[in-house]
C-alpha cells in the first residue's frame, strides 16, 4: 500500500472534489504505481513521462485524458509538493461539448415522469435553483431558508459556499415534498434510515424519466442545471447574475452557457427588417 495514495485522497477529500472525481483520481495514481511497482514518490521524472507518454496513447477522449493528467499533475504538485516533475505535461486541445438544453415544456415533462418523491425533488433543485448534483445531495434541512428565499450551499466546486436562489415554487415543492416523505435528519434528501441518495442513482432516475417522457435529447442531472442557466439568459438575466448564481468564479465559465440557442435565433431580426418600409406604387 501507497501511503502517498492516501494522503492525495485526503487531500482531495479536504479540496472538496466530487466523490466521482476523487475515486476517477486515485484509480489513475494506482495504476502509476502498478506500472512500477514502487511507491509513486520514487518514481523517475522519465517514468511519469512514460506514463504519460501511455495515457495519451489510449483509445479515449481527449476529456478523458485531460482527467488522468490532471490526476498525476495533482498528485506531484499538490500531494507530493514536486511541480517540477510534471512541468513538461500539457493537456489535450479539447472540443467544447454542446450539451442538451431542455425547453421548459421538456423540463415540465421530465419532472411529471419522475414517480419517486425522492429523485423528483432532487431535480426540481438541480433545475429550480441550478445546482450541481454533488451540490445538491449534500443538502441539510437547515440549509433552506424559506424566509429569505435562498438555499445555503455549504460544500460547492472547491469547497466554496455560496447562497442559491429558491423561489416561491421551489419553496413549495421542497414543503410537499418534506412533508410527504420526512426524511431522516440531517440531510433534506435521504431515505428513512438516513443515507442520501448517491449520483448513480440520480442519473439513472433522470434517464428513465427522460425516456418514459418521450424526450429524445440526452438528459442527465446536469442538463437540467445547464437548462437553468440558459433559460435565464435567454429571458435577459445579466450573464454576471447567472454567474453568482451558478456558483462560478470567472465569467468564461458561465459564457459556456451562452450559447446561440433556437429562441434568439427565431427572436433575432433580419437586417432588411430593420429598413424603412418601401412605398407600395
Amino acid at each position: 500500500m501507497d501511503q502517498n495514495i492516501d494522503k492525495m485522497r485526503q487531500d482531495l477529500a479536504r479540496a472538496a472534489y466530487a466523490q466521482q472525481t476523487q475515486t476517477e483520481y486515485v484509480k489513475v495514481i494506482e495504476r502509476l504505481r502498478a506500472k512500477f511497482e514502487r511507491p509513486v514518490a520514487t518514481l523517475s521524472r522519465d517514468q511519469v513521462r512514460s506514463f504519460v507518454d501511455e495515457v495519451m496513447a489510449r483509445q479515449r477522449s481527449a476529456s478523458t485524458k485531460a482527467r488522468d493528467l490532471a490526476a498525476i499533475k495533482y498528485l506531484y504538485e499538490k500531494t507530493l509538493g514536486r511541480p517540477e516533475m510534471v512541468s513538461f505535461v500539457r493537456y489535450p486541445k479539447q472540443h467544447p461539448k454542446v450539451m442538451a438544453v431542455l425547453s421548459l415544456e421538456e423540463v415540465n415533462r421530465l419532472l411529471q415522469s419522475i414517480r419517486h418523491p425522492v429523485y423528483q425533488a432532487i431535480a426540481m433543485v438541480l433545475y429550480g435553483a441550478g445546482l450541481r448534483v454533488s451540490e445538491a445531495l449534500v443538502l441539510e434541512v437547515s440549509d433552506v431558508d424559506g424566509e429569505r428565499g435562498v438555499i445555503h450551499v455549504r460544500k460547492g466546486k472547491g469547497g466554496k459556499s455560496r447562497e442559491a436562489k429558491m423561489s416561491p415554487a421551489l419553496h413549495g415543492w421542497l414543503q410537499e415534498y418534506w412533508d410527504r416523505c420526512r426524511p431522516a435528519a440531517p440531510y433534506l434528501f435521504a431515505s428513512r434510515t438516513g443515507k442520501p441518495p448517491i449520483g448513480p442513482s440520480v442519473r439513472e432516475a433522470v434517464r428513465k424519466a427522460a425516456t418514459a417522457a418521450m424526450i429524445k435529447k440526452r438528459v442527465t442531472p446536469h442538463v437540467l442545471r445547464h437548462s437553468f442557466a440558459t433559460h435565464l439568459l435567454e429571458h435577459g438575466t445579466d450573464v454576471r447574475v447567472v454567474a453568482h448564481l451558478l456558483g462560478h468564479a470567472s465569467l468564461a465559465s458561465t459564457m459556456r452557457y451562452a450559447r446561440v440557442t433556437e429562441k434568439l435565433v427565431r427572436e433575432t431580426p433580419s437586417p432588411l427588417d430593420l429598413l424603412p418600409q418601401r412605398r407600395q406604387r
